[in-house]
């Protein structure tokens, strides 16, 4: 193979090269202006019940200009793919390696559980199935081959002698690259790990600039493993760590800037629509709306209890693993009339990689800004309180205040699929979302939390039935009693107002506040 060859291998949609690759050029755009993208669906009915359109939010007055259109973030998310496996159909084999003892041992669950949501992994692909699967033990699970050499050549034997097998799903977290080489040298074929194949999940559900960004972020280590050992196995071949043109770059080094170039321009990106989110939510937060973040394992019923909460019919839950990749916002009512705004986020997994944390935590910034959190549970998945441990471990390296810790209410979802279902732990919600079943006694435990969180006051309050106070505050309070006195042209309003709405009220009727 040539470097000419090589080069256009690596990196076809880069690099613009003359036929003997006498010179090298490359296009690097300035790092565009964003227009703003929100997926976020907010709307207004008389009777209160919000649908309301985050654009009504939008900021008419944007000093960042315009945000990336829908071509230049397709363009980035396409430009470079890992070359895991393509679009057809795949047939996968599944190697779980159950560590015996040591920091790596799961000690919540079960090898069998664990092969189980691995194989879910899988089934959430189009064209992907699971032709086998087994699991062995390892006590060195550090190795580069992970396990020993009498079960790693049985492994090999069987891995060789099961027919069309397109892949091999080795079940851990990450596998060094060296490790990943060496399978496929062993195997014959692809070796995937977690982070290839949730990232694979991710760039089939991507719909908005948003994810696509931030999967593309994701990806950039594949991206450089993936340059070292082509690169690697380049030089082996005999292809000798050449310069290309006169530039006085070897091949390396000039794939490196361009993949450097290519994660400043992502991460440019990132944030502007950073930047557009907090405009947002400072908007959101002047309109004087509680905002609760609804969080939990990935396909725990997240979707489906924001729909019942809000009767939001635009909202189609799927019984898919990261079936939401995107922050989504919902308005919804309480009780007391008063309207919050739920906030659907990413679902977590068990050794969910470090870099696809990082990548969404941009995202996820919602959350600290909430006032409050709703953690659900799948309490009738057999791995319940493991995922619940992955949730909060999760939350803690968010570095989630405490405030919001303290105060996070646990839901119990599913409970329609268990019998007879109490729950064990205190102050803790049982609820099913798809038959709406425990969902008056959450919504009275959410009203008082977000009272309680947002110091919102409750007052009875004087009005003239003349002046414009009682239209007032039902434009900008919850209104829950009004007593009239119709011989003295008043009433008595029982109100919920936040403190800065309730300074703005005394200025405006000074005289019966």
């Amino acid at each position: 193979m040539t470097i000419h060859h090589l080069a256009r291998k690596l990196w076809p949609g880069f690099l613009q090269t003359s036929q003997k690759l006498t010179t090298v050029s490359w296009r690097y755009q300035k790092p565009p202006f964003y227009r703003v993208a929100t997926q976020n669906s907010l709307s207004y009915n008389q009777d209160r019940s919000l649908t309301l359109s985050a654009r009504q939010f939008k900021n008419s007055d944007n000093p960042d200009g315009d945000l990336i259109d829908e071509a230049e973030v397709d363009e980035l998310f396409h430009q470079q793919v890992p070359k895991v496996i393509g679009d057809g159909e795949h047939r996968i084999f599944i190697v779980h390696p159950d560590v015996k003892w040591g920091s790596r041992k799961q000690y919540l669950t079960t090898a069998e559980l664990m092969v189980d949501e691995a194989v879910g992994l899988v089934n959430t692909l189009e064209n992907w199935r699971v032709v086998d699967k087994i699991i062995l033990s390892t006590k060195t699970p550090e190795k580069r081959t992970i396990f020993g050499k009498g079960n790693f050549q049985f492994l090999t034997e069987k891995i060789r002698q099961t027919p069309g097998i397109t892949a091999v799903f080795v079940n851990v977290e990450r596998l060094s690259p060296s490790s990943e080489k060496e399978f496929e040298d062993a195997w014959g074929v692809k070796v995937l790990d977690r982070y290839s194949v949730v990232l694979h999940i991710f760039r089939r559900n991507a719909r908005t600039r948003e994810a696509k960004l931030q999967i593309s972020l994701a990806e950039i280590p594949l991206l450089r493993s993936r340059l070292r050992n082509e690169i690697a196995n380049f030089d082996q071949q005999g292809g000798g760590n050449r310069y290309i043109g006169g530039s006085g770059e070897t091949l390396l080094e000039f794939q490196q800037r361009q993949l450097k170039e290519r994660e400043t321009k992502i991460r440019v990106a990132l944030e502007q629509l950073r930047r557009k989110r907090n405009l947002l939510r400072s908007q959101r937060k002047d309109k004087d709306f509680p905002v609760v973040s609804v969080m939990g394992y990935t396909n725990c019923g997240k979707t489906t209890l924001i729909k019942a909460l809000t009767g939001d019919r635009a909202l189609q839950p799927r019984n898919q693993l990261f079936a939401t990749l995107d922050v989504t916002v919902h308005a919804g009512q309480l009780p007391s009339h008063m309207t919050v705004l739920y906030v659907d986020t990413i679902g977590f997994l068990s050794q969910l990689p470090h870099q696809l944390i990082d990548s969404f935590s941009a995202t996820l910034e919602d959350v600290k800004h909430s006032d409050l959190i709703v953690h659900v549970r799948d309490i009738s998945h057999p791995e319940t309180v493991n995922q619940k441990v992955n949730v909060l471990n999760v939350l803690k390296s968010l570095q989630i205040p405490d405030r919001l810790m303290s105060s996070m209410i646990e839901v119990h979802n599913k409970i329609d699929l268990v019998n007879d279902y109490h729950p064990t732990e205190p102050e803790t919600v049982a609820v099913s979302a798809l038959t709406e079943q425990g969902l008056d006694r959450l919504k009275t435990i959410l009203e008082d939390e977000v009272v309680r969180s947002t110091g919102k006051l409750i007052l009875n309050l004087e009005v003239d039935l003349s002046s414009a106070q009682l239209s007032w505050l039902y434009r900008e309070a919850t209104v829950q009693e009004v007593t009239v006195d119709a011989d003295e042209g008043s009433a008595v309003v029982m109100v919920i107002i936040g403190t800065a709405a309730y300074g703005r009220y005394r200025k405006m009727f000074p005289a019966r506040s």
